[in-house]
């Protein structure tokens, strides 16, 4: 059977991060993929202008029309804007039960501009976070999700990744592109081990849809049944290569997006 992953996120009307990244990401991996749209955004590779959120019964609608047909095998979320969302997102999810879902708990966007309601971080926790099979906070995000000051060292990066756990995920990946030096590391804890993943950092301001990107692509693996961990490992060196050939693009006036073909042109 064609293995079918599903991203429940908002739109970027510019193409590099969001639904149209995800979907480009499912494509790239080797995947079908379907989509429940959150929310609309005015956006562009310099910034966001403007947000408008789908009413929570008609994201209630998608969920239901895809999982009532197609086999979905992953789920990815991305963007879910604001708490009555985010109900909508955990009731579906939690009627159809679908085997993985990825969260990328979107906050601020490459652009520095917000994403998600203030008021929706808790129910962002609370209500998604025991659904998720894995998030994929990067090191900010970590950081705004427990209130804490953003990890320095490994020892912080993995503390935090267990308190993130306590919260009812399976497994954390905390995303290093934020962090110093020459490599980028990715920490996979879960409740037995954490593993470094490091790749060369790579000196591009195309960074735009990079963790939509990557959370997509795990979510690929996944769906084609690979374990968590192959599924990591491959996302992360498939995003590495699509972020060194980005500068191949001359796209916008910002932060451009990704090579999310870079295999095929």
């Amino acid at each position: 059977m064609t293995p079918v992953a599903l991203t429940i996120a908002g739109s970027d009307s510019s193409g590099g991060a969001g639904i149209q990244a995800d979907l480009k990401s499912f494509a790239a991996c080797g995947v079908y993929g379907a989509s429940v749209i959150t929310a609309l955004t005015a956006q562009n590779t310099k910034g966001v202008t403007g947000i408008h959120p789908v009413p929570a019964d008609f994201v209630t609608a998608q969920i239901d029309a895809v999982f009532s047909d197609l086999a979905v095998g992953a789920v990815k979320i991305g963007m879910v804007a604001q708490a009555e969302t985010i109900a909508a997102i955990a009731d579906g999810l939690t009627r159809w039960a679908p085997r993985h879902v990825v969260l990328d708990p979107v906050m601020v966007a490459t652009s520095g501009d917000r994403l998600l309601a203030a008021e929706a971080v808790d129910a962002l926790r609370t209500r998604l976070f025991p659904l998720a099979s894995l998030i994929t906070p990067n090191l900010p995000e970590t950081a705004a999700l427990l209130n804490e000051t953003t990890a320095e060292s490994e020892a912080d990066v993995e503390a935090h990744g267990k308190r993130l756990l306590a919260m009812g995920c399976r497994a954390v990946l905390v995303k290093g592109g934020h962090g110093h030096g020459a490599d980028s590391i990715d920490y996979l804890i879960d409740g037995e081990r954490s593993i470094a993943l490091a790749a060369p950092r790579i000196a591009t301001a195309n960074t735009h849809g990079t963790g939509c990107s990557l959370s997509s692509a795990i979510a690929a693996g996944l769906a084609k049944g690979e374990d968590m961990e192959t599924a990591v490992r491959n996302a992360k060196a498939w995003i590495t290569q699509a972020i060194a050939e980005a500068d191949r693009f001359a796209v916008g006036h910002g932060h451009g997006p990704v090579h999310h073909f870079h295999k095929y042109y």
